[in-house]
């Protein structure tokens, strides 16, 4: 078990969550910012869907490129690697957030919270899932080693 362990979470795990950290000062603003200071909270469901995925495609920019080349150093070129990166995105995204938004209303269900507030933390657990999905994506799906 310890060696499965210490096999996935490796040292590309701590340079992948350094990576995180920039991604997250840009990310974090850019979602935040669209919600609560441009206003989509007021948009419903809607203003959290785009707060959150202006949030993944600007990080995941950055993402790419620090991540292809400091982390996982993936020397691959072509459509490929950047296919397979958006492929892992998009679905680490989608079930993070899709996970994330039931979760958090049965948890919160019986607290009488604003809509805006049951946002945000809904966002914040969604983020949390998605650092782990996404590592495991990048790793052994859009970043692989080859054999």
């Amino acid at each position: 078990m310890k060696e499965l362990f210490c096999k996935l979470f490796d040292k590309s795990f701590l340079k992948f969550l350094a990576v995180g950290v920039i991604n997250t000062l840009v990310g974090y603003g850019v979602m935040f910012g669209l919600y609560n200071l441009a206003g989509l909270h007021t948009w419903g469901d809607l203003g959290f869907w785009i707060s959150s995925a202006a949030n993944y495609v600007v990080g995941s920019i950055v993402s790419f490129f620090l991540n292809k080349n400091f982390t996982f150093q993936n020397q691959e070129k072509g459509a490929g690697v950047v296919l397979r990166f958006i492929l892992s995105i998009s679905l680490c995204y989608l079930l993070a957030y899709g996970l994330a938004k039931p979760a958090v209303k049965w948890v919160l269900g019986g607290m009488n919270l604003s809509e805006q507030l049951q946002g945000n933390l809904t966002m914040l657990a969604g983020s949390g899932l998605f650092v782990i999905f996404n590592y495991f994506g990048q790793k052994f799906f859009a970043f692989r080693q080859k054999q």
